[in-house]
């Protein structure tokens, strides 16, 4: 089954319409002209198949028409001969004729009155399907258009994306970097208890090896003076 079940879809229906709810427009269009196209070609089969109709009963009612001529003659001609009876006989022959006639004349009426929408359905059709044609580039260019334009702001929304990542790990730097600033100032804090017995230790510890460094320095200073 194509894109379109009935005749009157494809005469009826929006491209536009059809366009926006599709994947791949350019298939699409394609598969709407060829059912298009299809379709034309079975319209114009039934108007084909019509007209030979019309043809035929056209046929059929002049070839009544002359017998029922004929049996009016053949009518006349009996009562021309006084017989009654025959001239009787050949008109209710006449009158079945006639009948048969004027049935055929109705088929007649039905088939052209079919074959006039027909060709207003081909003419229709036709005008469906030469628009097709002639939007087909354009319609095709709108869409990629459209979609270039979409896959660009998709990459601008993915740019927006990766700068607000840029932008938070900006700001996590920033609060780092205060937060070593506040831990460079607690350097500067006086230390609690434990701390400052250790420096006095570490202080005492210090002076000692300090004088001891200048005792030794001094007896070696006396020695020297000593052996002059």
């Amino acid at each position: 089954m194509g894109i379109f079940t009935r005749f009157s879809d494809i005469v009826n229906s929006n491209i536009n319409s059809i366009l926006d709810k599709a994947e791949d427009p350019e298939k699409i269009i394609r598969l709407m002209i060829q059912e298009m196209e299809d379709t034309l070609v079975e319209v114009r089969s039934a108007a084909a198949r019509s007209i030979a109709d019309k043809k035929d009963l056209n046929r059929k009612i002049e070839s009544l028409e002359s017998e029922a001529n004929d049996w009016d003659d053949k009518a006349e001609l009996a009562m021309r001969k006084g017989r009654e009876d025959l001239a009787k006989a050949a008109l209710v022959e006449k009158a079945r004729v006639a009948g048969a006639v004027d049935l055929l004349k109705q088929d007649y009426m039905t088939v052209d009155e079919g074959l006039a929408k027909l060709n207003e359905d081909i003419a229709r059709l036709e005008s469906k399907l030469e628009d097709a044609k002639a939007r087909q580039k354009s319609l095709l260019a709108r869409h990629k258009t459209a979609s270039s334009r979409l896959a660009a702001r998709k990459k601008i929304h993915d740019y927006k994306i990766d700068d607000a990542m840029v932008r938070f790990e900006a700001y996590t730097r920033r609060i780092d970097d205060v937060e070593g600033r506040v831990e460079a100032y607690d350097l500067g804090l006086p230390k609690d208890l434990n701390h400052e017995f250790a420096s006095l230790e570490a202080e005492e510890s210090v002076t000692k090896e300090l004088d001891a460094l200048k005792a030794r320095i001094a007896a070696e200073g006396n020695r020297a003076a000593e052996a002059e």
